[in-house]
């Protein structure tokens, strides 16, 4: 009987291997040395040292720059179907059990890719309803299994699948929007955040339905808010606008420049018996340019724009446009008015978005106290490991 042939091995250059034995998830090609035998595209490699001493096991794709995505540090634990189940079991039991966010009418994200030791992998879950969405052709393979263990995990009722911009020609994979398994997800979904209710669709709206890592950056908003003029720009379907409301907002102007958002943040804002909120269609870069000619003055401007910068070459253009939306919110706000200002672009770092806020400062000559530095909700958390997924920066600030 011939003994199974041993798996490849993918060796690195000399001097290469310090970041992966620190257990940071990406080997890019460069640090590659050699491949040893003939890994198939989303196959398990064992990673190794120059010397010879095993690091990790990994996925392996050569369509992708990231070469390897590295799971496992521990030889004895291959990736096998309980190597999955154990990670996703963590992920889970911490949403569930500490964050109590997996509840009737609740939404979170169950797992965060390589905050949870799953590089490729999200997953979020909508009262029932879980959405996968795979960023690394390895993950995409495995979808189907890792449906069925996180269904064991969680009361499911169905599985979805989204893609994300870019990812199949990163990854090389094709994957299309569908149903996976159970049943199919309605065209709205309620959840609730605290007090207030929203409707999602998981199916075509923003992300996997909803921004869920803005959760609790909403409330933090809403404590400003009371007894003030607050206008909310790339509002998406409410969330922060009717948060302000709840908080006590004299009035609040939601604009966005989707015609759907804006459709679904109305219904949004009846579905909580709010009047009080009012959403507009516009071109947000061109709307502030417009409302500053005309000297409009607000007492709260919240600007939450869509990633502007998705890879390393459109950062310069990013902190362009992040620069041009604060320096208009900023001519836009009363003295003593509040600033929210985010950016989830991961390309930009809490340094750079600070020193687009200083400019913006200066440029339009006001004083700004930074209140509070806040990031992702305790769904989204961060890896010591991979810093890289510390994406999301807001900034809730007074501007004098």
């Amino acid at each position: 009987m011939t003994s199974p042939s041993p798996p490849p091995r993918v060796v690195l250059k000399p001097q290469r291997a310090k970041p992966f034995f620190g257990r940071h998830p990406w080997l890019f090609a460069g640090a590659v040395a050699r491949v040893v035998g003939e890994p198939e595209n989303g196959q398990p490699v064992a990673v190794y040292s120059a010397e010879g001493q095993f690091i990790a096991w990994g996925l392996y794709n050569d369509r992708s720059q990231i070469l390897v995505r590295l799971y496992s540090w521990d030889y004895d634990q291959p990736l096998d179907e309980q190597f999955w189940r154990s990670r996703l079991q963590r992920a889970v039991q911490f949403r569930s059990e500490e964050l109590g966010l997996v509840r009737p009418k609740g939404a979170c994200r169950v797992v965060f890719s390589e905050a949870d030791g799953l590089s490729g992998l999200i997953a979020d879950w909508y009262d029932g309803w879980l959405v996968l969405q795979p960023t690394a052709l390895g993950i995409r393979q495995r979808l189907e299994l890792l449906a069925r263990l996180l269904r064991d995990l969680l009361p499911v009722r169905g599985v979805y699948v989204r893609t994300e911009k870019g990812m199949r020609e990163a990854e090389g994979m094709e994957l299309e929007d569908h149903l996976l398994e159970g049943e199919p997800p309605p065209a709205e979904i309620e959840i609730e955040e605290g007090p207030v209710r929203f409707l999602v669709n998981v199916c075509t709206g923003q992300k996997t339905g909803w921004y869920l890592d803005q959760r609790e950056n909403r409330q933090a908003a809403a404590r400003y808010a009371r007894g003030r003029r607050v206008l909310d720009l790339f509002s998406y379907a409410g969330g922060f606008a009717l948060w302000c409301v709840r908080g006590g907002a004299a009035e609040v102007l939601a604009v966005d420049s989707s015609a759907a958002a804006i459709e679904l943040g109305s219904r949004n804002a009846v579905h909580n018996g709010v009047n009080s909120v009012r959403f507009e269609r516009a071109d947000v870069f061109q709307w502030v340019d417009q409302a500053v000619a005309r000297g409009e003055q607000w007492d709260m401007v919240i600007v939450d724009p869509p990633r502007l910068a998705r890879r390393k070459r459109g950062v310069p253009s990013a902190l362009r446009g992040y620069g041009h939306l604060n320096r208009k919110a900023l001519e836009l706000l009363r003295p003593g008015g509040i600033l929210v200002t985010c950016s989830c672009s991961g390309q930009i770092s809490r340094e750079l978005f600070a020193g687009v806020l200083r400019e913006a400062a200066f440029a339009t000559g006001r004083d700004v106290q930074i209140l509070e530095q806040r990031g992702a909700a305790p769904d989204h958390p961060v890896s010591l490991y991979c810093p890289e997924n510390s994406y999301l920066k807001c900034f809730i600030c007074r501007v004098l």
